[in-house]
């Protein structure tokens, strides 16, 4: 990310979503996250001030991708955030149109509301500019970090946009998704949580080495190598 690539090789992106501290957010990149995500929405236990976000961003290391995430917010409020944090990406986490996530001439990906939508081809293809399709396991308009899974089945075959899978991804399962999925990216947010906002230094570390071992295993199995 920014450019989110196809899932060509055998990397898995990892993007930690929700991070409310610099401590927090430097522990992450430490462990090889390749992107954060910042919520701005102030109805979540896990949204940041424009002021906290941008101590975050300035403390963290050069190429790790920050991603804003917005539901349903005004365009003003989301310009001002962008004119005081060095966003990378935005995410539209709501019901906006293609054209408003447009308007900020800023890369971004689009939520799909797994629990909502049931053709994804049809959704994805109202957003043909987004750089790729984060599915998550909430309602249309609903925000994510419930912890919750959906029913991967759901996911369509044949998808050609980059796609991020989130909703209850843990150390416990995500393996399973890297090797069943084949996502692009993966992102997790509760999951790594001692509580709402407070990522859990060890489950950081351990989620990261899961789906780098998930990539290997994959990395071997197309070689021929057992």
């Amino acid at each position: 990310m920014p450019a989110i690539s196809s899932h060509k090789d055998c990397h898995t992106q990892v993007k930690i979503c929700g991070l409310t501290s610099v401590e927090d957010a430097v522990a992450a990149c430490d462990f090889g996250v390749d992107a954060l995500g910042l919520v701005f929405y102030p109805p979540s236990s896990r949204n940041v001030s424009i002021e906290q976000a941008a101590e975050i961003v300035q403390a963290l290391p050069s190429f790790v991708t920050v991603t804003g995430l917005f539901l349903n917010e005004e365009a003003a409020v989301i310009n001002k955030v962008m004119e005081q944090v060095p966003l990378s990406l935005l995410q539209f986490h709501g019901t906006e149109s293609a054209e408003f996530c447009q308007s900020f001439n800023r890369p971004y990906i689009k939520s799909v509301a797994m629990k909502s939508v049931t053709d994804v081809h049809s959704y994805a293809a109202q957003f043909d500019k987004a750089r790729g399709f984060l599915l998550d396991s909430n309602i249309a308009g609903g925000a994510g970090g419930s912890g919750e899974l959906f029913d991967w089945q759901k996911i369509p075959t044949g998808f050609a946009a980059p796609l991020v899978l989130a909703g209850g991804l843990d150390c416990d399962n995500v393996s399973d998704a890297v090797t069943n999925v084949r996502p692009t990216a993966v992102d997790v947010s509760s999951g790594v949580e001692s509580d709402k906002g407070v990522k859990d230094h060890v489950l950081m570390k351990n989620f990261l080495q899961c789906v780098r071992a998930a990539d290997s295993a994959i990395a071997k199995s197309a070689s021929g190598d057992q």
